[in-house]
């Protein structure tokens, strides 16, 4: 079972989307039920056919053995202190990207810990961490016969959490899973997040990231 915290915003739908897709039983957590069951019939309604379900943030973080931390970087820190122990011994994948918008442009926000992922491992020690999923499309994503061809990086110091996320992201038509070395790393495409944004409101497109040479 693999759970979205904060997933009613579109990168969540869209990760939550594919992946149910692959075959993946899916949970939709908000903190408010009937915003989560309202995000996850909202999927439901662009394949029928998939696994998916709506509940408290709680209830998702207890159910799920994997859990997708897909808030707002502002969110982050109040919403993982409320959960932490749910979220022990979870496999949790961190996609949050800490930005600031001033006159419709993006910028990265610095982060005291380093990155949203550090942040979030300091917070719920006993979980194991992991980031990926940055710089996707969530637009591209919500369209389930579009193949996207991009790589997405995972970061993590757990050699087999790190691979199950890669193989997780190659369950997504067109995607690369790769290797970005541990969670110290995470910062470099949380940051790049906002210069994709920037681009993508400059030629009204929904750039992502490819990786050559590997």
């Amino acid at each position: 079972m693999i759970g979205f915290i904060g997933g009613t915003g579109p990168e969540g739908r869209g990760l939550a989307l594919r992946f149910a897709i692959s075959g993946e039983d899916i949970l939709i957590g908000s903190r408010d039920a009937e915003r989560a069951q309202s995000a996850a019939d909202s999927v439901r309604e662009i394949a029928p056919s998939i696994s998916i379900d709506g509940g408290l943030n709680s209830d998702v973080a207890a159910q799920s053995d994997i859990v997708v931390i897909a808030v707002p970087y502002s969110a982050q820190k109040p919403t993982l202190e409320s959960l932490t122990s749910e979220l022990s011994g979870k496999l949790i994948i961190n996609v949050v990207a800490p930005l600031a918008f001033s006159k419709g442009i993006a910028s990265a926000v610095r982060v005291e810990a380093g990155s949203a992922a550090l942040e979030a491992q300091e917070i719920v020690p006993d979980a194991i961490h992991t980031a990926a999923f940055h710089n996707v499309s969530a637009q591209e994503l919500l369209t389930p016969d579009r193949s996207l061809d991009t790589d997405i990086i995972v970061f993590a110091d757990d050699a087999d959490a790190k691979g199950k996320v890669i193989a997780l992201a190659e369950t997504i038509t067109g995607a690369r899973g790769i290797d970005g070395g541990g969670l110290v790393n995470a910062r470099y495409c949380e940051d790049l997040t906002a210069l994709l944004l920037n681009i993508n409101r400059i030629y009204k497109a929904h750039s992502m990231i490819k990786i050559v040479g590997v």
